[in-house]
Parts: structure tokens; C-alpha cells; sequence
């Protein structure tokens, strides 16, 4: 049984990789009832419980390359509000499955579409993938050592934080405006358009002078001694976010730190040698040790966690962030509601396992 504020929302997806799949599992997580289309004859591997993108949702294995299926897409289609493809402009045209048809089927349609470069440009019909997406916008420029390569900030950024995280926020503002206006309308979705809104901040402090292109001379970068991370004793890390002047001054404070210079907190100039400073000081004690004394205080302190220790740590416990499913750990459904909670529907699932399930359920003969 759905549960959360998405109940009764229907969203056709179109098998893909990355953020298409992950914008699906949010928007189930959230209630909604999201139908994959896999490809049929062998196209998609057997899901296993570690296949988390996939949760959720059912599956009904079709071929695109058949009338009768395409027919079959289609009606599913008529019966959504929403639509997830990824695949390069014009494979939907190509299958008759674009958005003319679909919207011709059902006017209401919300038709998302996920991809890196966007449905124009001179580079929409390049291949690419998150690094080369964020490289464009200025965002993985801005990341990394002074004097050192960029460092890939793993797909987090394009992939989902440009990518499926718009995808899901276009979907959802559209099928608002279609319910208030009858009008359904295409989602274009550009991992480069979402990833540079996200460095909408940078490019403001950028224009008014307080953000440099030199990596490790900004506030947020690793440049400022007081937002950065340090390694302890026992070679582990530990964050520290002590922007504003109270909370620094409790850094200095449970830190031991009196040096006169680090009374000029943001004297850009003396920033190098206070960071060498901090990192001599937090090199003292282990990691633990700076958790018992800085973490719960306004310190704007945390442990830098592994993949393996963050499901374990007793906040994360204690708000149950991270669950377990069939023995695999994986992130809670996000963010939470007070009346109508989100929740897994169900495990991910291979393709084509509920064929015949989907076509009774949304009334497809």
C-alpha cells in the first residue's frame, strides 16, 4: 500500500541509468506509483535487493520496436501524469513515443526529460556523463586543492543534484499546472542547467567580488582555516564549519588555540598559516577524542564518516536516516512528512515482474 504525499500520482519511466531511475525512486518514495518500462528479450539484468535506484516500482517489460507495444506504452501513458525518459533528443521521436504523440494522448502529461547537454545546443547530441556536465558550468573548476587537478565530486552534483533532483521538482510544478489548467507541457532537463542554478550563490559573491576563480582563496573552498577538514592522530578527519564569530570563537576555545592571529578571523592573508596551525592542533587527538569534545556544540563540527560508519552513527540512528532492506543498508526515503509519510513500496524489482499486475491496475486491455 502507497504511502506519502504522492498517493494517487502515476508516472510512467522509461528504463535509463542515473537520474532518470533516481528521480523515479524519489517520487515512489514519496507515494507515487511509478511504472518502469524495461525493454523486453533479455534487454535488462535481474534486480537484486542492492539495486536501491530501483526500488519502489514495478516493472513491465515491453518492445519498443513493436507496434502492438508501443500501442501498449502509450495507453500507459494516457493514464499518467507524468513521464521520465532519458535518452538522447529524438530516440523517444524515433519510437513514436515523443512528445507530440504523447501529449496528442493525453494533454494533461507532464513529459520529463533527462539529459546531460539538453534537447539543444550544439552539444545535445553528445555522449557525456556528470563530470564533463558540471565541468561546463563552472562547478568542478571551483572544487579541489590550489595547484591540484579537479577532484570528481562523485556523480552527485549533475547526475542527481542538476539532474534528477530538477527532474523531480520540473515533474511535480507541471503536473500542478496541468491539474490547475488542463495543460500538460515538456520538462526539458539539462544536467548542465541544474547544476549551474546550483552555483547560483558562487556567481552572485562572484559579482560582487568576494569569490576569486583561484581555488583555496574562498570562504567555501578550503581557503578559510575555519571551514575545512583536518586529519587526527589516528589518521581518520574531522569537519569544521565555524563561519560565524561565535562559533569560532568556541572552536578556538575547545581547540586550545590562542594565538593573537586568530584573532582576524577574515584576514584572507593569514588564512594559510592558521589552517597549518589547526591541522598541528587537531593532529593531537584521535578522532573520537575531538567528538567528545566538540560534537554537539556549536562548533559546527562533524566526524568525516565512511560509507560503512555513517548508518551506525547514533544521530543517523536515532532518526533512522538509513533502513534496511532485505539485508541491504540504504538510505530512508527524504524529506519527511508529518501527515503522510513516505515509505519504500517495495524492493526493486526485474524487469517485466509485474506485466500482467500493471495493465489490470491501470485498466489497460
Amino acid at each position: 500500500m502507497a504511502s506519502g504525499p504522492l498517493t494517487g500520482v502515476k508516472i510512467v519511466e522509461f528504463q535509463g541509468i542515473g537520474p532518470g531511475p533516481f528521480c523515479g525512486m524519489l517520487l515512489s518514495d514519496l507515494g507515487a506509483d511509478v511504472v518502469r518500462i524495461d525493454r523486453s528479450g533479455g534487454g535488462g539484468r535481474a534486480a537484486t535487493p542492492a539495486n536501491v535506484e530501483s526500488r519502489g516500482r514495478r516493472s513491465i517489460a515491453l518492445n519498443l520496436k513493436d507496434p502492438a507495444d508501443v500501442e501498449t506504452a502509450l495507453k500507459l501513458i494516457e493514464k499518467a501524469d507524468g513521464l521520465i525518459e532519458g535518452f538522447r533528443p529524438g530516440v523517444m521521436e524515433r519510437l513514436g513515443l515523443g512528445p507530440d504523440v504523447a501529449l496528442d494522448r493525453n494533454p494533461k502529461l507532464a513529459y520529463g526529460r533527462m539529459t546531460g547537454w539538453g534537447q539543444t545546443g550544439p552539444l545535445s547530441h553528445a555522449a557525456g556523463h556528470d563530470l564533463n556536465y558540471i565541468a561546463l558550468t563552472g562547478a568542478l573548476g571551483a572544487m579541489g586543492r590550489k595547484g591540484e587537478r579537479p577532484y570528481p565530486p562523485l556523480n552527485l552534483i549533475g547526475d542527481y543534484g542538476g539532474g534528477a533532483l530538477y527532474l523531480a521538482f520540473g515533474l511535480l510544478a507541471a503536473i500542478l499546472h496541468a491539474r490547475s489548467s488542463g495543460e500538460g507541457q515538456v520538462v526539458d532537463v539539462a544536467m548542465t542547467d541544474g547544476a549551474a542554478s546550483l552555483t547560483s550563490m558562487f556567481y552572485g559573491m562572484k559579482a560582487m567580488g568576494v569569490w576569486s576563480d583561484e581555488r583555496e582563496a574562498n570562504l567555501l573552498d578550503g581557503g578559510a582555516h575555519f571551514y575545512d577538514c583536518y586529519e587526527t592522530s589516528d589518521g581518520k578527519y574531522v569537519s569544521i564549519g565555524s563561519i560565524e564569530p561565535q562559533f569560532y570563537a568556541l572552536l578556538l576555545e575547545k581547540a586550545g588555540l590562542s594565538d593573537p592571529g586568530f584573532k582576524e578571523q577574515m584576514n584572507r592573508k593569514a588564512w594559510p598559516q592558521l589552517s597549518a596551525k589547526i591541522a598541528e592542533a587537531i593532529k593531537t587527538k584521535t578522532r573520537d577524542e575531538w567528538c567528545d569534545i566538540m560534537e554537539g556544540t556549536d562548533v559546527c563540527f562533524a566526524p568525516v564518516l565512511s560509507l560503512a560508519e555513517a548508518p551506525k552513527h547514533p544521530h543517523n540512528v536515532a532518526r533512522e536516516t538509513f533502513i534496511e532492506i532485505e539485508g541491504v543498508v540504504q538510505p530512508a526515503p527524504a524529506p519527511r512528512f508529518s501527515k503522510t509519510p513516505g515509505k519504500v513500496q517495495r524492493a526493486p524489482a526485474s524487469p517485466g515482474a509485474h506485466t500482467d499486475e500493471i495493465l489490470q491496475d491501470w485498466k489497460i486491455a
